[in-house]
């Protein structure tokens, strides 16, 4: 990963020691109209943090887990009944550190070679998944600025009513950009964080880390 592409990444590179694993899994495939598209999740609103926020499947790297990619690909089946059996692992991304929270998150880069639907979810993590079309996301019409009362400053994407933001937004804005898929787009173009997402307590968390990232 080149240096100018890595600037995600270093921003918010993880302490030598310590810190709770986890790992999200970016699983990209083909779209059914053509194109390819990427796995996304809206968390169930139940939960008591970041309800409702548009994420990628993943969660705790358990001890029983042989690797981050493992974790990745169990949490994935857990919530959204994906077989990993269907899913070719392409590589780990650097890790990325949650600071608020102390969360050393490994995004792992996945192609699902045999894709399907995505509506075997489990309703006490997901509210819904859906496979996003990279077209829809890369659109610049649907590209953003978000901006937060924290101090907190990010790119966002909308698209089929899902408002995608923070660390999710962060990460594959990021991804995008490596892949050399990004359309230019109008970063001068501001969205402040709509009020459903502003709640204190662990929710700040992301806007904390991403705001500590820019100093």
């Amino acid at each position: 990963m080149a240096a100018a592409e890595r600037g995600f990444f270093d921003r918010f590179a993880p302490p030598p020691s310590g810190g709770r694993r986890s790992s999200v899994l970016l699983l990209f495939g083909p779209a059914e109209g053509g194109g390819e598209d990427v796995v996304l999740t809206e968390r169930a609103h139940t939960l008591r943090t970041q309800p409702g926020d548009i994420s990628f499947p993943g969660g705790k790297r358990e001890p029983h887990d042989a690797s981050n990619a493992a974790a990745a690909l169990r949490e994935t089946q857990e919530e959204v009944g994906i077989d990993p059996a269907t899913i070719d692992v392409v590589a780990e991304l650097p890790d990325i550190y949650l600071s608020p929270r102390r969360f050393v998150v490994t995004p792992v880069l996945a192609w699902w070679r045999e894709p399907g639907h995505v509506d075997d979810i489990d309703p006490g993590e997901v509210h819904r998944a859906v496979r996003a079309p990279l077209a829809d996301l890369l659109d610049p019409a649907a590209r953003f600025t978000v901006t937060h009362p924290s101090g907190y400053v990010g790119p966002g994407f909308e698209f089929d009513g899902l408002f995608v933001w923070g660390f999710t937004a962060g990460l594959l804005s990021a991804v995008l950009d490596f892949g050399g898929l990004t359309i230019p787009w109008d970063r001068g173009v501001e969205r402040p964080l709509p009020d459903r997402y502003r709640p204190g307590g662990p929710r700040d968390a992301l806007t904390q880390t991403a705001t500590e990232g820019r100093a």
